[in-house]
């Protein structure tokens, strides 16, 4: 059961420590911009070819020391050979043969500088190539970065334009939230304007500050207002029938030939009109 329950937690942490690396990985990489980790690593390319130069001077400082080392004795090694020769013409045989002693001596060093100022010359040349032919990868790397960045960058632009045509970027899905949000405030205050409008007009809502509205009032205006209708249009009636007469006459008068007593029955009304006798009656 012990090792049933530590494998069980082992088996949690793993799947925890999943979850947190893929979420970390995913933060990091919304996070990042290649521009600037394109420029990151052409710095440390920079700063690798600087380290790469000073290596090559560093070199060369030392080849340049052993030869002057090298310089000094063969100088050494010629003067002893000299001292030699006269002390021989001197007949100083012991000076000669310690002169050439010293000779050897020096030679062997000399044989042992030029051995290392071989190898340096040859590590210098290595350094040397390596740093030109690093230099070409830095610049190259440059050049490819630069159009790399310019590339992302009009990417990035074109992006950002097609997002806010489309009305999918976060500036502009903020804009559009804020006008949907001040239309639905502004037709909810138009409706609620409308509706109080209609309320206190059928008399359902009262003003707080004029007198209060008496139901049975309003039902006698109302009355009123439809009595006033009626005698208007009455009025309007009366004024069409007598109007109609004087059309007739106007015609009458301008056409004497045409009996009166055709256009006569057309133009009086029934209401004005004789009464006609009944059957038994006289005229």
């Amino acid at each position: 059961m012990l090792m049933k329950g530590t494998a069980a937690r082992m088996g949690v942490m793993k799947r925890v420590s999943l979850v947190f690396k893929a979420k970390a990985n995913k933060a990091l990489d919304k996070m990042e911009d290649p521009r600037e980790t394109l420029d990151y690593s052409y710095q440390r390319q920079l700063e690798l070819l600087t380290k790469v130069r000073r290596g090559v001077a560093d070199v060369a400082t030392s080849r340049k020391r052993v030869e002057l080392q090298m310089n000094q004795l063969q100088q050494q090694s010629n003067k002893l050979e000299d001292q030699a020769r006269k002390a021989l013409g001197m007949g100083r045989e012991d000076l000669a043969r310690g002169a050439l002693e010293r000779k050897a001596s020096a030679q062997g060093q000399l044989n042992d500088l030029q051995a290392q100022y071989a190898q340096l010359q040859a590590e210098e040349e290595k350094l040397t190539v390596a740093s030109q032919r690093l230099q070409s990868k830095v610049d190259a790397f440059r050049t490819r970065k630069e159009t790399i960045k310019a590339t992302y960058t009009a990417a990035e632009a074109q992006t950002r334009i097609n997002e806010a045509f489309s009305g999918i970027s976060e500036e502009m899905g903020d804009v559009g939230m804020a006008i949907q949000r001040a239309e639905d405030k502004t037709a909810q205050m138009q409706a609620r304007a409308g509706a109080i409008d209609e309320l206190m007009a059928s008399g359902a809502l009262d003003d707080a500050i004029g007198p209060r509205r008496d139901d049975i009032q309003s039902e006698l205006d109302m009355m009123a207002a439809s009595s006033d209708v009626e005698s208007e249009l009455s009025r309007l009636k009366g004024e069409i029938t007598a109007g109609a007469p004087k059309q007739l006459e106007g015609g009458a008068n301008g056409n004497s030939q045409a009996p009166q007593e055709q256009a006569q029955p057309a133009s009086i009304p029934a209401a004005e009109r004789p009464a006609e006798p009944q059957d038994g009656e006289g005229p």
